[in-house]
């Protein structure tokens, strides 16, 4: 059996995106029964120079939904970063999954050899499909998803392990 881009990412980010859905969901609870005002968990970061869980979550979601977009050649969806509250951020990963699930197997045939080219801030990021997904996509999906929960964590929310990985 072969291992194909669909399952290594698609399949991948979905369940985990629904982790993150309930983990904010979670934060959510933690904030009314705390009687937090809101913006405070969304603006938590561990130092000051580092993106607020707010990004966090959008960089996630634009991980998963703008890699696969162009790995299948097509483009992504729009979201302008503009969520200010837990319940739209929520909202925010909850389309993210509709439109993964919307990609099918066959769309990201091929995709490892497909040549990737990203426009970043100060330069532009250039590789085949197969290290596209191993050294940008992956390690920076996961990087923010456990941002995400580690700063959760730490604004005191009651999250474990399993909140993380799901129901594995």
């Amino acid at each position: 059996m072969s291992l194909s881009v669909h399952s290594m990412t698609v399949a991948a980010f979905v369940p985990m995106l629904e982790n993150l859905e309930k983990i904010l969901g979670k934060a959510a609870a933690h904030a009314a029964e705390r009687k937090l005002d809101e913006g405070v968990l969304e603006g938590w970061r561990l130092t000051p120079d580092m993106f607020a869980l707010r990004r966090q979550v959008q960089l996630t979601s634009d991980f998963a939904k703008n890699s696969i977009a162009r790995l299948a050649g097509i483009e992504p969806p729009k979201m302008p970063d503009e969520e200010k509250t837990l319940a739209e951020l929520q909202a925010r990963v909850r389309a993210t999954v509709t439109w993964l699930q919307s990609i099918t197997p066959a769309q990201l045939e091929g995709a490892e050899t497909r040549h990737i080219v990203v426009p970043l801030r100060t330069r532009t990021l250039e590789m085949d499909g197969l290290p596209f997904i191993q050294r940008w996509v992956l390690p920076n999906f996961y990087f923010h998803m456990t941002t995400t929960y580690a700063l959760l964590r730490q604004a005191g929310v009651s999250l474990g392990k399993q909140d993380f990985l799901g129901g594995v």
